[in-house]
């Protein structure tokens, strides 16, 4: 599965698991999951408890949101400067002499 492949509740049981003394070995074999996500989550569940240094899960939400909108705010600004080029080139008239700056 991906990256949000699974609820996070379905984490959280996972973790509770591991805090009740099973392996990762034997968590991921039980619920036919990799290891590594296990790991994964358990990695980011200390950096949330604040035991390991690290951009908590709400940070890391933050973030992605505020890239999307940086994102979208580029994207609008391009189609705003191509707005006006195309209004300079219409309010031009052909054969000119005025220069255009």
């Amino acid at each position: 599965m991906g990256r949000r492949g699974y609820p996070p509740q379905f984490r959280r049981k996972v973790l509770d698991l591991l805090e009740e003394g099973r392996s990762v070995a034997q968590v991921a074999h039980d619920l036919d999951i990799s290891e590594q996500s296990i790991y994964a989550w358990r990695h980011q569940d200390r950096i949330d408890k604040g035991l390991v240094a690290g951009l908590t899960s709400k940070e890391k939400e933050e973030l992605a949101a505020a890239k999307k909108r940086i994102a979208d705010l580029e994207t609008e600004l391009a189609v705003a400067r191509r707005a006006v080029e195309l209004l300079r080139e219409e309010a031009t008239p052909k054969g000119s002499s005025r220069r255009s700056r």
